[in-house]
């Protein structure tokens, strides 16, 4: 069994427009623009990280926004809420902000006895915010959020699944505990783990699989604390049968990646070096950041960019 897993390092998903996208998470959540980058793949798209100060694993949401992207289509295969944690008692006040905000598919209730709001993003996306009354992480405070009531990070994420043994026998290897179960979702759990480090699981067995679109999360990824870490990961997955990627150097962290029996695209990341490698963490997010072999077409990069606001 793998013990170095600690809970999620950031979700990734897609989005169909960068300035609706940077708002929603910045002004509507409140949450702090870490990184302005481009997708290593194809550098006519933004990369955008939304997190605490830091950037710290378990608070990252990134986007990739591909202008005019198809929606996406809910279903199984795929992580189907992302999880935010908030403090007790700040529902009420999110209700009213997603509301002011615009945001659709607000509807508030209790999942494994804590009180939930879930909610749509500008793409459809499936997000909620969840009661977490031991939560330490300190949090980022926007304009018109205080303290009681800003979001902390990540809880963790709900994968829809046609089944789910093969994901729960997986998710034991990489250190989870199942905890819990309510209706058709089981709930796994890492000891001692980050803050980020629930996952549930949700049986669906007649619902359609997922289309990927806007709104889609592309991947999810589990922190681990460093390279060599990392690398006994690998190890142990591959030993265990699964196809995993050779590292690739992501400027902030160091990525391996593998497919899941439900179909759902993991990746394992490293918490070094951090969002702080090439920004002052009191500028973090303001400059656009480029990876080494894109700096020479600087110029016909950001000239495809939309600009985004601060």
């Amino acid at each position: 069994m793998i013990k170095d897993i600690k809970g999620l390092h950031h979700v990734t998903s897609m989005a169909s427009d960068a300035r609706q996208n940077n708002s929603f998470f910045t002004d509507t959540l409140g949450l702090r623009r870490v990184k302005k980058t481009v997708n290593f793949d194809e550098p006519s798209v933004y990369h955008l990280y939304y997190g605490d100060e830091k950037g710290t694993p378990g608070t990252v949401m990134t986007y990739f926004p591909f202008a005019n992207m198809m929606a996406g289509r809910p279903g199984v295969g795929e992580v189907g809420e992302t999880q935010f944690s908030i403090p007790k008692g700040s529902l009420g006040f999110w209700k009213e902000r997603l509301l002011a905000k615009g945001a659709a598919g607000i509807k508030a209730d209790t999942v494994f006895g804590a009180n939930r709001l879930r909610f749509t993003g500008p793409d459809g996306d499936g997000l909620a915010l969840i009661e977490t009354g031991d939560d330490a992480r300190a949090a980022w405070l926007a304009e018109g959020i205080s303290e009681d009531n800003a979001i902390r990070g990540f809880t963790g994420a709900r994968f829809n699944l046609h089944d789910t043994a093969a994901t729960e026998e997986l998710l034991r290897f990489m250190g989870y505990e199942r905890t819990d179960v309510e209706g058709n979702v089981t709930r796994f759990v890492i000891p001692g783990g980050n803050g980020a480090d629930t996952i549930d699981l949700a049986a669906l067995p007649k619902t359609p699989f997922a289309r990927s679109g806007a709104g889609s999360v592309h991947h999810i990824a589990f922190a681990v604390e460093n390279r060599e870490k990392q690398l006994e990961v690998r190890k142990a997955l591959m030993d265990t049968g699964y196809q995993v990627t050779p590292v690739i150097d992501r400027d902030y962290f160091w990525a391996i990646y593998f497919r899941t029996p439900g179909g759902i695209l993991f990746e394992i990341a490293t918490n070094e070096p951090g969002f702080d490698r090439d920004e002052d963490t009191a500028h973090l997010g303001e400059a656009l950041k480029l990876p080494n072999r894109y700096e020479p077409f600087r110029n016909q990069i950001e000239a495809n960019l939309a600009p985004l606001a601060a």
